[in-house]
């Protein structure tokens, strides 16, 4: 009897760890369920400000662009641009 006794608090135990680790999945899930909400929120946020900007005369692309430019290091953008204009002279594009 003592080594059911055994099995059983053994049982138990894992039981609890699952319900335990089950409860943290879960309010892990709901958290990146939430953060999910409102990326898209901001990304709906986003796009309003490109179309306000659209409206008034400006061109979203290019201000696309200069968002992307601005996240990257000096540095990388001067690479960019170097590797830019030369492939656009190489092929001919250059006025």
């Amino acid at each position: 009897m003592a080594k059911s006794n055994l099995q059983s608090k053994e049982d138990m135990q894992a039981s609890d760890t699952v319900e335990v680790s089950g409860n943290r999945l879960k309010s892990f899930i709901e958290r990146v369920e939430r953060l999910e909400e409102e990326k898209k929120a901001l990304a709906e946020d986003i796009r309003d400000v490109y179309g306000e900007a659209k409206s008034s005369g400006f061109e979203p692309k290019i201000m696309r662009k200069i968002v992307s430019l601005r996240k990257a290091n000096l540095e990388k953008r001067r690479e960019e641009q170097e590797l830019l204009d030369l492939y656009m002279a190489a092929l001919g594009m250059v006025e």
